[in-house]
């Protein structure tokens, strides 16, 4: 089930984007990421739409949504990857929200096609301002 986030579910939420992130992005320090979690948890998270997936197992899964178009982040718990929440919660956000755009780093390859996959074309290539990092703007 997808549904809205709750503030009990914020800490299940913020372990997913960490060991999430770490993994994804493993051309970047971890400890950037680390360092990281508070402006994440006490910055983007309040400020994002966020709907989360969920079983009875609990929580696996999430989608952040900036003013009604931008995806901040969408993260699925490692060991649930491949196993097509993450195409559910970005097939919701589609049906959801017109016009999505998003940015990915470009060394995150599998990101990238997931996305081209959904039907996001590459619109930009930039440097991320925080992380000096290449990254793709894509558009749907």
């Amino acid at each position: 089930m997808i549904r809205k986030i709750e503030s009990k579910d914020i800490d299940k939420t913020m372990d997913i984007w960490l060991e999430s992130t770490i993994k994804a992005h493993d051309f970047i320090s971890e400890e950037y990421w680390k360092n990281s979690y508070d402006t994440v948890k006490n910055v983007y998270i309040p400020m994002a739409e966020i709907f989360v997936y969920e079983d009875e197992d609990g929580i696996k899964g999430f989608i952040s949504i900036i003013n009604n178009e931008f995806i901040g982040a969408l993260f699925i718990a490692t060991e649930y990857q491949g196993s097509g929440i993450g195409k559910s919660l970005i097939d919701y956000a589609i049906d959801r929200y017109k016009n999505l755009n998003l940015a990915v780093y470009k060394g995150n390859k599998k990101s990238v096609q997931f996305y081209i996959n959904r039907g996001f074309k590459i619109v930009k290539e930039q440097v991320n301002e925080d992380s000096g990092q290449e990254e793709y703007l894509m558009k749907k």
